[in-house]
Parts: structure tokens; C-alpha cells; sequence
């Protein structure tokens, strides 16, 4: 059982916001930075104790919004291998601080996101494998090249 320390009174606070092809090695607080490229974002944590965060933009991960002024991630940046275990949300380029979760709490989440990306790569994989001609369709036209030229695939 982990005891959760009660972080000091947060209030909201806007933060900046950079594109960049890649992810600069020295991060600037209070800066989002995005490479659409590497679909990947990155900051310091936002409670202060400067540890790099990576949050990978991914249909499994992190959703990144951009509405011509402001940015949000979601879902909320839970940071529970740092000593700090800060959770917030980043939305329209503001820090919105989320309560402390408990570690049973914060394991019903990853169990959570371990199933929705299981169950996200299997439909993908089985829309894949149904969109594919089967060997009978696939066989039975003839190929393009084939029908241009008035020829049959026998």
C-alpha cells in the first residue's frame, strides 16, 4: 500500500508551445515541444523536479491537439515511475494539475491501456488480413497490365 502525498495547491498555468523536426536535448520549462515527424512530444515535468517526459503520439498513446493557437495531449500525463508521481492534463496550452492516484489505481489504468491497445492492434490486423484479395479473387481477374494488353492471366 502506497501513501500519496497531497501535492501544494496547483493552479492552472499556460505553457508554451514549439514545433520542432527533432526533440532538442535541452529542454526549456513550461515548453511543449512537438515533432509531427517523429509523432512524439516532450517536456519537463511540469511539477518542477526536471525530469524529461516523452509522450509518444500514437492511436495507443497520447492524442495530440492543435487548434491554430493552443495544444492538448490526452489522455492526463500520469508520471508514476518519477519520484514526483505528478499527474496533470495539458489542454489548450494550460497545466490543469489532476488528483493523486493509489497504486492499485494507477494499475486498473495500465491494465486498461494494455487492453485497448491489444484489442486496437488486433482489429488493425484483421482489418488488414480482410481487406486482402482472397487467392480465389486474386486469381480469377486478370492482372491489369494482362486486361490492358487483351491477355488472360492462364
Amino acid at each position: 500500500m502506497s501513501t500519496i502525498k497531497t501535492p501544494p495547491e496547483r493552479i492552472p498555468r499556460s505553457i508554451c508551445h514549439e514545433f520542432v523536426e527533432f526533440i532538442p536535448e535541452i529542454l526549456a520549462p513550461d515548453t511543449l515541444y512537438i515533432s509531427i515527424e517523429f509523432t512524439t512530444a516532450a517536456h519537463l515535468c511540469f511539477c518542477g523536479c526536471g525530469t524529461k517526459v516523452v509522450t509518444p503520439i500514437r492511436p495507443t498513446g497520447w492524442r495530440f491537439i492543435f487548434d491554430g493557437e493552443t495544444v492538448s495531449l490526452r489522455p492526463s500525463i500520469g508520471n508514476w515511475g518519477f519520484s514526483c508521481r505528478s499527474h496533470y492534463w495539458i489542454r489548450n496550452s494550460k497545466i490543469i494539475w489532476a488528483r493523486p492516484m493509489t497504486d492499485a489505481a494507477i494499475e486498473r489504468g495500465r491494465m486498461r491501456d494494455r487492453y485497448l491497445t491489444d484489442h486496437y492492434f488486433a482489429e488493425t490486423s484483421a482489418a488488414h488480413v480482410t481487406d486482402a484479395p482472397s487467392k480465389s479473387e486474386a486469381t480469377s481477374r486478370p492482372s491489369p497490365l494482362r486486361r490492358i494488353l487483351g491477355k488472360s492471366d492462364d
